[in-house]
């Protein structure tokens, strides 16, 4: 069968606009130009677009799914397993969001009596899972399975107090990240006490720490896109900057 823009895009829920966009970048152009100049799109457009469909609702960005997607190595049988891995992992956290809602109203009814500890297990499940979402494989090629499944036992097994605090932490490191990258100084006391606050948010987190691993993490910030945009959203260049002061608080070398 084949299809309009119109026609694809009603069948896909989508815009027109999007999928001459999705022309003009390369991603899903139409089969063929028909004698009137109209778009149109065969089986196996219908197909790109549900592969491009499922990408982006696991957040994957337009630029990753192009690349991913006109690799010669591409496998769809593949790619639709992964896909399938993700919604799994996806429809788990839900379940154990919605368990934890239906607990948390019996125990304001007075049906059951809920332990803190309980009320944040779908919080914490869910940062553990975006983490692995997003830098799961990069942390797992430089860390090793066994260590970061170590890391995500110990947030899981967190207590209220630990939880609220390393949540503290997280934002007093960016608070402070960012008053010390207006000094311009990674050697500075702003600086340092950035560095520091960084360490003792890893330690929430880490097994183990090392001035080592810190130095490496810092290095990852700046070296891995997502890292370095994450922390230069704001100020462009302040992954490199905390890179410099933790380097100078551990007393590594670049």
């Amino acid at each position: 069968m084949e299809y309009t823009v119109q026609k694809l895009a009603k069948l896909g829920g989508i815009s027109t606009r999007t999928l001459r966009y999705y022309d003009e970048i390369g991603i899903l152009k139409p089969a063929r130009i028909n004698s009137s100049g109209y778009r149109i799109y065969g089986q196996e457009e219908v197909d790109k677009l549900q592969q491009i469909l499922f990408y982006k609702e696991l957040g994957v960005e337009l630029d990753s799914i192009k690349d991913i997607m006109t690799n010669p190595d591409f496998d769809r049988a593949k790619a639709l397993k992964e896909h399938k891995q993700k919604l799994l992992e996806r429809r788990a956290q839900l379940d154990l969001l919605l368990e934890n809602v239906d607990k948390t109203l019996k125990s304001m009814e007075g049906v059951i009596t809920m332990e803190d500890k309980e009320k944040f297990e779908g919080f914490k499940q869910k940062l553990i899972d975006d983490n692995e979402k997003k830098y799961g494989k990069e942390i797992r090629d430089k860390y090793g399975d066994d260590s970061i499944n170590k890391s995500n036992a110990k947030l899981k097994g967190m207590t209220e107090e630990e939880y609220k605090e390393v949540t503290r932490l997280g934002n007093e490191v960016i608070e402070v990240l960012s008053n010390a990258f207006a000094t311009g100084d990674p050697a500075g006391e702003l600086a340092q006490k950035a560095a520091d606050l960084h360490r003792q948010w890893l330690s929430f987190y880490w097994d183990k720490y090392s001035k080592e691993a810190h130095a490496g993490v810092a290095q990852m910030y700046v070296e891995d896109e997502r890292f370095r945009e994450f922390y230069d959203k704001e100020q462009p260049g302040t992954a490199a900057f905390l890179r410099d002061a933790i380097l100078i608080y551990t007393g590594i070398k670049k």
